[in-house]
């Protein structure tokens, strides 16, 4: 199995609406290897988080190309996408995304009802899922009965229990307190570092960012060059 488990080409999406025209993303070059823990840093606009979409099959390119696992996400149609993306990727979400009139270890289920898994087996890989990120005494809890940082590590306990090849999070630490903040970011870290999860976060926090291996930033739709950042970039003679 190859080591690079995301590689993008020239990868553009634009946004059409009306007499609107906005290029979100433009010919980014990305390549991301297994193992690796890369935080996308950026302003608001700047790309980051539909270059997460795309890499998660959430969202389809304008052009350019891009293969994430060894699959050419483009040749996929919707049905094949949805199952793919259930299989190899764990995505957590800002706004954590619970289901409040389900508890825990129901909410962390969900991704398993599209498994050929029995309601039992479900239920013992839900509470494993949540064990592991320190909630084993929450199961029954509802999301009203959480602190933020704990529905935060719901889902993250419902990205995990597929065992998927990549963790994809969307700004993971912005709902939440400096404490709990720490406490996820943590957990991310020692996902990588001791599980080998492939992680790739999205935020605009120079904290959070530190915890990632490589830290890659976007500016007005485009992927700047590892080690560049946006300041770097402003500060440049404009092309002529």
């Amino acid at each position: 199995m190859s080591d690079v488990v995301i590689e993008t080409r020239k990868l553009t999406k634009e946004f059409v609406r009306d007499e609107f025209h906005v290029i979100a993303l433009k010919d980014a070059d990305l390549e991301v290897r297994r193992g690796d823990f890369v935080a996308l840093m950026g302003p608001s606009g700047s790309g980051k988080s539909t270059l997460l979409h795309l890499i998660a099959a959430m969202d389809r390119p304008s052009s350019g190309e891009i293969r994430v696992l060894g699959q050419d996400l483009r040749a996929l149609n919707d049905r094949a996408i949805a199952h793919w993306r259930n299989v190899h990727i764990g995505f957590i979400f800002q706004s954590f995304n619970l289901i409040p009139v389900l508890n825990a270890i129901e909410n962390v289920e969900l991704p398993l009802k599209l498994t050929h898994l029995k309601a039992k087996e479900r239920m013992e890989h839900a509470e494993t899922a949540l064990t592991l990120v320190g909630l084993g005494d929450r199961l029954h809890h509802y999301p009203r009965q959480l602190s933020g940082g704990q529905e935060q590590r719901v889902a993250i306990a419902r990205a995990l229990v597929t065992d998927p090849d990549l963790i994809l999070a969307d700004e993971p630490t912005g709902n939440l307190d400096a404490g709990s903040a720490q406490e996820v970011l943590t957990m991310l870290s020692r996902l990588n570092k001791e599980f080998g999860k492939t992680v790739v976060m999205v935020t605009h926090d120079p904290h959070a960012a530190s915890f990632a291996a490589r830290v890659l930033h976007l500016e007005k739709g485009l992927l700047l060059p590892e080690g560049q950042s946006a300041e770097w970039s402003a500060s440049q003679p404009a092309a002529s």
